[in-house]
């Protein structure tokens, strides 16, 4: 019998309600008024969920009737939270065998969704989720799935070379979800997902989310989805929320402008948006020569270089991030300071993505908008979007000069990059210990670690990070000798 998270106390089936008309009552938003156990409403308590996001209030009164979706829906509105509860309420846990497939873009985006999956489940016990992506090696993968699992989380191509090896089987899977779906269009996984998807049972519940809505989405429904609802939540951000700053550029000072603008304001983290590859790598340069310590996110990087861009702005030892908005999609950035949109998009729905990555938590967040004339039709779109009417212009004057004007802006901490890590049984407490232990650090002035099958990350204050790198050399960790050295010199000599 299926032991569900999520079921009504008579176990009645659920009617679907009405997406088009709210529920009434103070407690609206409330997880109690889902058909949820008491155990996993103690567990969503305990996680810090007092109320529904607006996405997890539309999706999941449909998604837990078994209804498929096609929800639109942003990068840290509650998506995960949404699918998860759904296809958790719907394992049998009496069957050791895979029953929900969740497929994401990238690696990192699968792995933050396998960690809430995970979260989510602990209202119930032996609930075993598996990430399944490309970029690792395969046997740990292999190991894995030889002890089974309830829920896997993976990459399209990764699935399909373990769906084509014989070692992932899905004819128990009872939910399909297709996560970031239209960031998986962009990078070409159409024909991957479809077959996947081929390879699943019909009978099954199958829940698309995505940021956008291209084309492509609606011919991904077509071929596999069952009478899908649609839903959509408006994406609005409180004026005092977000303050956006417009400046009119010419072309041949765009990135010359971004320098200015960042050494005027000094944010202490920057996401800069270009259009194009290119572009990214562009700006990295110019920032460099002026000072500003920056990195580039786009799709020519390797995965390993990917994952070492993302560890070192998420500790803070780089505080601009330059992305391309393919690049970008996934990533749940806390404590985002500033956006800075160096290219206007021809999509307004991608600019309130963008800016919605800043003020967050009900902080106030700096958007810095740059357009030429050329871009001044794309301006008009965005304004007719957010019903701001007229753009009010910053004069580029007003970045000039000032005290900061020239002095280089470096973030407060450098990441050191230790030889070893899950592969040797290291631990982020035997690293902390090491440096606060034998080394004599303050453990204030150490920041996240971050251990990767073989190599750990360490932040720590710039102040000391060169005397860091010397004693962790000198000295052992978990009883061992180390090689330790900063990430930025790591390749060189």
């Amino acid at each position: 019998m299926a032991r569900a998270i999520c079921a009504r106390p008579d176990n009645s089936p659920m009617t679907p309600p009405d997406p088009k008309v709210p529920p009434a009552g103070d407690d609206a938003l409330s997880f109690s008024r889902l058909p949820l156990s008491p155990a996993a409403l103690a567990n969503l308590e305990r996680l810090g969920y007092l109320q529904m996001t607006p996405i997890q209030a539309a999706a999941l009164p449909l998604a837990l009737a078994g209804q498929d979706l096609i929800a639109q829906a942003k990068t840290g509105s509650g998506k995960t939270a949404a699918f998860g509860l759904a296809l958790l309420a719907r394992l049998d846990l009496g069957r050791f065998e895979v029953q929900s497939l969740v497929l994401c873009p990238t690696r990192e985006l699968a792995d933050q969704v396998t960690q809430e999956i995970r979260r989510l489940a602990r209202a119930e016990d032996n609930i075993k989720a598996v990430t399944l992506c490309g970029g690792v090696p395969m046997r740990n993968q292999l190991t894995s799935l030889e002890h089974g699992a309830h829920v896997v989380v993976g990459t399209p191509g990764r699935i399909l070379d373990h769906l084509e090896r014989g070692s992932l089987s899905l004819a128990a899977l009872n939910t399909l979800v297709l996560d970031e779906a239209d960031r998986m269009l962009d990078m070409g996984f159409f024909d991957d997902i479809v077959a996947v998807a081929k390879q699943c049972p019909s009978a099954r519940q199958t829940l698309l989310f995505s940021a956008t809505y291209p084309e492509g989405i609606a011919k991904l429904s077509q071929q596999f989805m069952r009478k899908p609802q649609e839903i959509k939540v408006a994406v609005r951000h409180a004026a005092t929320q977000i303050r956006q700053r417009w400046y009119e550029v010419r072309d041949e000072d765009r990135l010359h402008t971004v320098q200015q603008i960042l050494q005027r304001f000094r944010p202490a983290s920057t996401l800069a948006f270009c259009n194009t590859k290119q572009q990214c790598r562009d700006l990295v340069d110019v920032l460099a020569a002026g000072g500003i310590e920056a990195l580039a996110l786009h799709g020519d990087l390797e995965q390993r270089d990917r994952d070492q861009v993302l560890i070192q702005f998420a500790n803070r030892s780089c505080s601009v991030l330059v992305a391309t908005d393919v690049a970008a999609r996934g990533l749940d950035i806390a404590d985002l300071e500033a956006v800075v949109n160096v290219d206007v998009t021809p999509d307004t729905e991608i600019h309130v993505h963008r800016i919605g990555r800043t003020g967050r938590a009900g902080r106030e967040g700096l958007v810095f908008n740059l357009a030429s004339l050329d871009e001044m039709g794309r301006v008009g779109n965005i304004e007719l979007a957010q019903g701001t009417g007229d753009t009010k212009w910053e004069p580029l004057s007003a970045l000039e000069g000032g005290d900061a004007a020239g002095q280089a802006l470096l973030p407060p901490m450098v990441t050191l990059q230790i030889l070893g890590g899950r592969k040797e049984k290291i631990r982020p407490g035997d690293v902390l210990g090491a440096l606060t232990g034998e080394a004599g650090f303050d453990g204030a002035q150490i920041g996240k670690i971050n251990v990767t099958d073989f190599h750990t990350y360490v932040a720590v204050e710039r102040g000391i990070a060169r005397e860091a790198v010397k004693r962790l050399n000198a000295g052992k960790v978990k009883g061992k000798k180390v090689k330790a050295r900063l990430l930025s010199e790591a390749g060189k000599g």
